[in-house]
């Protein structure tokens, strides 16, 4: 297959006019406008080529959660999957709730199977474990219950479960064994800081101790304040990367513009953080065994907590460029990013010969055309 005169989005971000050629599933050549031609040709031309999007939180959608596979159905997993492909995104992070180890490693057992595996839609690429170590004055719609401090032996049985498949992991840095905890789980994966009530000094000992990642940034943390910077401002020091939900409910497009203004284009991922309501109507689901009421895209709990966000990765991309992202900017943040900021980024998020033929053909509308995941049209 050959996608032909499109404007391809390179691994430096940019756009330039260019040819494709896909082959065994991979981008295998890539060349001026024009000048590759075959028997399978599509014609970009007037579109966007680019990489699949990658979204690294997200809890469900489609009426499915990933906790939801704690029994052993893996239908769950597949129906998120599915939709995920179906929008352009191509490879996930199934995320989890604070639960307890043994609902946890229900969960884990049943995704093991199905990490990396091909023609389910988007390719689950592993496990963003947010929770139970978070502080409990900033839980959000995590269940208090379950929230304890950080446990290395227990982390260490869940990865092995996993079958080293937890790709990142939260913590909040002001907890008892925090420390430590970051500097034994950032040899095995990506520990980012979440659910905090952590002062700018405690949240710079963390990314001093190994942490890169922060998780939804604003949200279930100490904010920036001109006395107090808070885990915003320590982020904003030492994070590689933060990522930020742009539904337009979690984060005013005031404050998306800020982040992208203060970490720039090359540090910011887009995520959805969405949970099973993705794709649905409104009405009452579940978030990490609490009620969850969704009304025009806005997902709470009964106490009117935001509950993660009913918009797919994809929208998030499309809404970051309305609330004036730079295109450039905001595609980076959907794909080379957050691939970069969970150790994907050798095989998938970029346009780029070798990587996987994980592709996009977006029209003016920023609307997929057509979908590729792993060179197969979808």
């Amino acid at each position: 297959m050959i996608l032909k005169n499109g404007q391809i989005f390179t691994a430096l971000g940019r756009f330039m006019p260019a040819d494709v050629e896909i082959e065994g599933g991979r981008i295998a050549k890539i060349a001026p406008a024009g000048t590759l031609d075959g028997a399978d040709v599509l014609d970009a031309a007037g579109r966007y080529v680019t990489p699949g999007f990658v979204d690294i939180h997200i809890h469900g959608a489609k009426g499915a959660d990933f906790c939801d596979s704690v029994d052993g159905s893996e239908e769950y997993i597949r129906t998120m999957a599915a939709y995920l492909g179906s929008q352009g995104v191509t490879s996930f992070l199934g995320t989890t709730m604070a639960f307890s180890e043994e609902i946890l490693t229900g969960i884990f057992n049943t995704a093991r199977p199905l990490f990396g595996k091909e023609g389910m839609g988007a390719v689950l690429r592993g496990v963003n474990m947010e929770g139970p170590f978070f502080n409990k004055e900033k839980k959000g719609a995590q269940a208090e219950k379950y929230i304890v401090n950080p446990d290395i032996a227990m982390f260490d049985r869940l990865f092995e479960v996993s079958g080293g498949n937890i790709r990142l992991v939260d913590i909040a840095p002001e907890l008892p064994g925090s420390l430590e905890f970051v500097r034994h789980a950032s040899q095995k994966c990506v520990v980012s800081i979440a659910h905090t009530c952590a002062t700018y000094e405690e949240a710079k000992a963390a990314y001093a101790a190994g942490a890169t990642h922060t998780t939804h940034l604003y949200d279930a943390m100490t904010p920036l304040h001109h006395r107090a910077p808070g885990v915003v401002g320590a982020a904003a020091d030492d994070a590689a990367h933060a990522e930020v939900i742009c539904d337009g409910i979690h984060v005013h497009p005031a404050a998306i513009r800020v982040a992208f203004a203060i970490f720039g284009p090359e540090r910011m991922c887009l995520i959805s953080d969405s949970m099973r309501a993705c794709g649905m109507a409104n009405g009452e689901y579940t978030l990490g065994g609490q009620k969850v009421f969704v009304k025009d895209g806005k997902a709470t709990l009964e106490d009117g907590t935001i509950a993660g966000s009913a918009t797919c990765l994809a929208e998030c991309f499309r809404r970051a460029v309305r609330f004036g992202v730079p295109l450039e900017t905001a595609l980076r943040a959907a794909t080379i990013n957050p691939a970069q900021a969970v150790g994907l980024f050798d095989e998938l998020g970029s346009v780029t010969v070798g990587k996987r033929a994980d592709l996009l053909v977006l029209n003016r509308e920023l609307q997929p055309d057509e979908i590729f995941i792993g060179g197969v049209r979808q």
